[in-house]
């Protein structure tokens, strides 16, 4: 569980039960499964409720992805993964995230996330409601 001074520094928390499978020969979580769990909390966020913040005919795709290891992670149990709208640009966002096992940070990243044209593949702008709601998450 997260406390209600952690809770307060991401605008978002999602919550992932670490499996079994997850680990690697070290006992460990394996270091691919921390982008799936920053997926995870991408995900809750930019898919509130099952309804995309994207525009119709668009994807969000990761641009760029900075992820620092800072602590092991262990099974079993359960990782919280916090996010939040760092910046919000004219078809991009900048998200930090930082991932949680019993209130310790495991890791924090940064990604930037583009709005992608599904037909031309090329970088799109964000709709005004996107950035609206962005900038709700961006003030929490």
């Amino acid at each position: 569980m997260i406390g209600p001074e952690l809770r307060a520094r991401y605008a978002d928390w999602a919550c992932v039960t670490v499996r079994y499978g997850d680990t690697d020969r070290q006992g460990h979580v394996n270091n691919a499964v921390f982008s799936a769990f920053l997926e995870a909390g991408r995900v809750n966020m930019l898919f509130p409720g099952g309804a995309p913040l994207h525009a119709a005919g668009a994807a969000f795709v990761i641009a760029r992805l900075v992820l620092d290891f800072k602590a092991e992670l262990n099974w079993p149990g359960d990782v919280w993964i916090g996010t939040r709208v760092a910046r919000i640009g004219r078809s991009s966002m900048t998200l930090e995230q930082a991932i949680y096992q019993d209130g310790v940070c495991a890791a924090t990243a940064e990604n930037v996330i583009v709005q992608m044209d599904e037909t031309t593949r090329k970088a799109a702008p964000l709709r005004e409601e996107t950035i609206a709601a962005l900038e709700v998450l961006r003030r929490r």
